[in-house]
């Protein structure tokens, strides 16, 4: 495999990037929150935020004992047995890039999609949503079996694609903050959410997605670019109840129990 020249081993560069990224939204969040409720404040926050950064460890090891190589590790690999369309048209390394970073953020849309369609993947991914707050942790909330599925998503589009290994790096470090920033807790003025949502996904537009009325749940998909959704019909832009009356989480799940790390493990096994 061919070494990706970095300033940075890889890890450093996706962990010191994840780390800046939360702190940064986690002050945000404190200074400036959007909602401030009984399950985002005091103790509840806090035995959401053990579980949620807990079930990021767990999926963490998880993916390293399942998947080592990981995304960036497939692409090397992919390239150097010139796999993937854009390794057999020999297609300019930044050009490939740009295509790629799209090609990958779609994949990851249409994935999630998916997750909420069929009811396998459904079970699995319902622990996301069984969250009752809304904050720069519940985008570290996913099952280790979400995870590394998802893994193995990314790593066919990557080898099908011939995506370029920088551009795979780039789009994941793009990917994990965009993700924490629209699952954050933070107070954006409407002008600046406005422009925002035309080409990203934003709090605001997230937030919906979380909504317990499914109708409002079965919208607004992207992580990263807002571009999906609007054309593929599934944007909402703001919750019937408004952001402040909004119901956030699953109705078949409330009180404390979704906020604890063993009961959000069984999830997927539970029988409803």
């Amino acid at each position: 495999m061919n070494a990706l020249e970095l300033p940075l081993p890889e890890p450093v560069i996706r962990l010191g990037s994840f780390l800046i990224i939360f702190g940064i939204l986690a002050v945000f969040e404190l200074t400036s929150p959007r909602l401030e409720r009984p399950e985002m404040i005091a103790a509840l926050k806090s035995r959401r935020w053990f579980t949620n950064v807990s079930v990021l460890v767990l999926s963490s090891i998880s993916l390293r004992i399942i998947f080592p190589v990981a995304a960036v590790g497939t692409a090397l690999w992919a390239e150097t047995q010139g796999w993937g369309l854009l390794n057999q048209l020999a297609v300019p390394g930044w050009l490939a890039g740009i295509v790629a970073i799209i090609v990958l953020d779609f994949a990851v849309w249409l994935e999630h999609v998916l997750s909420h369609k069929l009811p396998w993947l459904w079970r699995i991914h319902r622990m996301h949503h069984s969250d009752t707050g809304f904050d720069v942790t519940t985008a570290l909330r996913f099952h280790p079996l979400e995870i590394v599925l998802s893994m193995f998503w990314k790593a066919a589009i990557v080898i099908s694609l011939g995506a370029p290994a920088w551009s795979v790096l780039v789009f994941e470090v793009v990917l994990n903050g965009t993700a924490m920033f629209n699952h954050s807790n933070v107070s954006i003025p409407q002008w600046a959410d406005r422009l925002l949502r035309k080409f990203i996904v934003t709090p605001d537009m997230h937030r919906v997605h979380h909504s317990s009325t499914p109708m409002e749940t079965d919208s607004n998909y992207g992580f990263n670019l807002s571009i999906w959704d609007r054309w593929f019909s599934t944007y909402t832009a703001q919750p019937a109840a408004g952001h402040d009356g909004m119901e956030i989480g699953l109705k078949a799940y409330r009180g404390k129990a979704p906020s604890g790390l063993w009961w959000i493990l069984k999830l997927p096994f539970a029988k409803r």
